[in-house]
This record gives structure tokens, C-alpha cells and sequence, in this order.
């Protein structure tokens, strides 16, 4: 286990990263900046400007196109396999520079006093693909999402 700023990055497994980080906003609110695209635009992709397409409901669908600085532009998608409002969420992670490397993220949602904890595990299919994402920096980049999501929260409660 490792801290992160204010996230925790654990592998419980072989196959799998787990993200732990606490936000001062109810559940509510975390849940949905989690689920629709004019919360997802400010925070999702480190912050960068973010072209958002999203059905958040089980069966639907997401892509996301985040734009950097730079002039690059990264793309995922994924499948909501679960949305039970506003505890859970499993849905598929596919980076589109990898095709076909399909993760499968477990989002659950636990409100303590206000605050809401958010936690995250990916789970791959082999320990090859969840260790090129380690050091893909993807621990780094949802660092920084979450920095991006608290920022955005704070002006929101």
C-alpha cells in the first residue's frame, strides 16, 4: 500500500489496483460527479478540457476525449455493467491507444459524516496489463482527477 497524495493505491491481487480517496461533499454529489457530463468535464482527465458522451445507466455507455496542453488527445470508453445509485458503480475501462485491453472498475461510494469515500478497484487480466498500467503513471493521473474532483466539489457544498 502507498500513499498518493491525498489517495491511497493498494494491489490487493495480482490483477488488481485499488484507489481510496475521501471527499468533503456528500454522496450524493460525489456519486454524480461521477455520472454526468457537466460535473465529468471539470474534473475527469487531470482537469484538462474533456469531451464527454455518457448514458449512466446499466447498459449504457462513455467516451471520454481528454485534450492536453499540449495538443494530443486521449481517448476511453467503456460499458456500465452496474449503476445502483448513489453506492456502486462496475463498468469496463478501455484506453483506445490499447485496444482491446479491457479492465473491469468496481466504484463504491461509503458517506461517513458528510464526507464520502470513494474506492476504486481495477481489476485486469493478467499481471502484465495491470503492471504496464502502474507504469503507464495512472496512479499520478488519477492523483491528479482527484485533486481536480475536490477543487471542483468545494465549489459545489
Amino acid at each position: 500500500m502507498s500513499q498518493l497524495s491525498d489517495m491511497v493505491v493498494d494491489l490487493p491481487s495480482d490483477h488488481e489496483i485499488t484507489l481510496t480517496r475521501t471527499f468533503a461533499a456528500p454522496r450524493d454529489l460525489v456519486f454524480a460527479a461521477h455520472t454526468e457530463a457537466e460535473h465529468l468535464r471539470r474534473w475527469w482527465g487531470r482537469g484538462n478540457p474533456l469531451d464527454v458522451e455518457i448514458d449512466a445507466r446499466t447498459g449504457g455507455q462513455y467516451r471520454f476525449v481528454e485534450h492536453t496542453g499540449d495538443g494530443d488527445a486521449y481517448a476511453f470508453r467503456g460499458e456500465f455493467r452496474e449503476v445502483l445509485a448513489p453506492e456502486r458503480i462496475v463498468q469496463t475501462f478501455e484506453f483506445e491507444g490499447l485496444p482491446g485491453r479491457v479492465a473491469v472498475e468496481t466504484l463504491v461510494f461509503t458517506e461517513r459524516a458528510g464526507r464520502t469515500v470513494v474506492t476504486g478497484t481495477t481489476r485486469f487480466d493478467t499481471k502484465q496489463e495491470r503492471d504496464g498500467m502502474l507504469d503507464s503513471g495512472m496512479t499520478q493521473g488519477a492523483a491528479e482527477s482527484y485533486a481536480a474532483l475536490e477543487r471542483h466539489l468545494a465549489t459545489l457544498v
